[in-house]
């Protein structure tokens, strides 16, 4: 049985995470916004051990707090997903430096401030393994999203500096970086055949975190199609609508 902590675990794609989990026995604590949800999310992890707390993870300084109450909930964290975060409005970031403050202090500060207290209680443990929910659009800024792809851009170079500092420490460090899922998040944006299904990401974030693998693409077609994004000479990114398009 692993203790296993889930920080967002009211969004669809966490929610399946928990249920394989819940089949696996281990024991859960679950942490989101909404409590009803929560409670839904619980009912759902049928045999399993689970226990809930809410937490919007705005409030900075209570974050450590949400570490310490999961710590003594389980007793210890085998393994934590993190897995909040929220678009934001793109257009209401570039006119207001409320929103896109807003958009980096949830996709990124906001985690940065569980992340600490977590990867710290892991490493004096000598164990664990942490993994974290990034985006693709962290690895190129695109007129659509880069308020959002510039958060979780930051958050990728920051969890790589954590993975190597916990090099040989006994816990690892996951980044999971997913394409676009057809959730609730995405219910506005038109679908197409590249959008991921929350139940089949969840297993691949889950194989990803129980091999300890640095960095996953999620599905894992993305980590084909990324590499050429990312290299691509601006002067033609920019020609490409399909890319550089609103």
């Amino acid at each position: 049985m692993q203790r296993v902590l889930i920080l967002g675990a009211t969004s669809a794609i966490a929610a399946e995470v928990a249920q394989i989990h819940a089949v696996r026995g281990d024991r859960l604590h679950l942490v989101g916004r909404n409590p009803e949800k929560l409670a839904a999310v619980a009912a759902r992890c049928t045999g399993a051990t689970v226990s809930v707390a809410t937490s919007d993870f705005g409030e900075l300084g209570a974050n450590e707090r949400v570490i310490t109450d999961a710590i003594t909930a389980l007793g210890n964290i085998d393994a934590a997903l993190i897995a909040h975060g929220d678009l934001g409005d793109q257009l209401a970031s570039e006119r207001s430096f409320d929103e896109a403050e807003a958009i980096v202090r949830t996709n990124f500060t906001s985690v940065v401030s569980l992340l600490i207290p977590l990867a710290n209680h892991m490493e004096a443990a000598r164990k664990g393994r942490l993994g974290v929910i990034t985006s693709v659009a962290g690895d190129r800024g695109r007129p659509r999203n880069y308020t959002y792809g510039a958060a979780k851009g930051a958050l990728n170079v920051y969890l790589q500096g954590l993975r190597t500092r916990l090099y040989g420490s006994g816990v690892t460090v996951t980044t999971l970086k997913l394409g676009p899922v057809d959730t609730p998040m995405t219910r506005d944006h038109e679908k197409t055949a590249l959008f991921g299904k929350p139940a089949a990401v969840a297993k691949d974030i889950v194989r990803a975190m129980d091999d300890g693998t640095p960095e996953a693409y999620v599905p894992a077609r993305w980590g084909l199609i990324m590499p050429v994004v990312r290299r691509m000479p601006e002067a033609l990114f920019q020609k490409l609508p399909f890319l550089s398009g609103r």
